[in-house]
């Protein structure tokens, strides 16, 4: 999915929301302009980015990837009475690669939703990282709802979480609460690639964080804190 198809779905949630680019944008601690330009398809939002927004504007990332026309982001349909039925409800069984909605980060980062849970309770992604990519083109480390699961495919991986450090590789797995600040690079000169399962990630969302005031260190958000920290 090109970045102004992201765009403007995004902000036609946001509109549908009636918030304002400034009110979001003071939301998630970053500059109005940003904003304007991930909508207008001028820039393309790093991984945390876009986690960021999706959880700011209350809205999933299948309702976000799913073909609408116009590019309007439409409600997710109703779960089926039976999500376990034969049928698995109103989606497919089976899901086939060329199907895949995806998104391209200009971090170097491909995502790639897999089969739907109908109850939306669920994110299955297939994520690729190229050498030197990173989940977080600022370096922030990021925070989202739910609980976070992944299988590593292929190549090397490593994680940032809270204050440790974390190198998978292929074969080798993680699980953590999401809400704790996190990020992904892949240091190394070979593709790195897994699948995510993000859990519970619509439940609930994070308790509003601390207003931080801009200082001389550029200090201006409670991830910006946390990066801080971490230097």
């Amino acid at each position: 999915m090109a970045g102004d198809e992201i765009g403007a779905r995004l902000r036609a949630v946001r509109q549908q929301r009636g918030i304002s680019v400034r009110g979001l944008a003071q939301s998630l601690g970053v500059s109005p302009s940003l904003i304007s330009q991930v909508e207008t398809g001028r820039t393309q939002p790093s991984v945390s980015t876009l986690f960021a927004i999706v959880n700011e504007l209350d809205v999933s990332l299948d309702a976000l990837l799913a073909d609408a026309p116009g590019g309007v982001v439409r409600a997710p349909a109703p779960a089926p009475a039976d999500p376990q039925g034969e049928d698995g409800g109103s989606l497919p069984p089976v899901q086939h690669a060329a199907d895949n909605p995806a998104i391209e980060m200009e971090n170097g980062v491909r995502w790639e939703r897999l089969a739907m849970d109908p109850l939306g309770s669920v994110d299955m992604i297939l994520v690729t990282y190229e050498p030197g990519a990173t989940s977080s083109v600022e370096g922030r480390l990021m925070q989202h709802a739910g609980h976070e699961f992944a299988y590593l495919l292929e190549g090397e991986l490593t994680l940032k979480l809270n204050f440790d450090t974390h190198v998978l590789r292929a074969g080798d797995s993680l699980q953590f609460d999401s809400t704790r600040p996190h990020m992904f690079f892949n240091h190394t000169d070979a593709v790195a690639r897994g699948v995510w399962f993000v859990v519970g990630r619509r439940d609930g969302g994070l308790p509003p964080a601390p207003v931080i005031r801009r200082g001389a260190d550029g200090v201006s958000s409670a991830v910006d804190a946390l990066q801080a920290f971490d230097r």
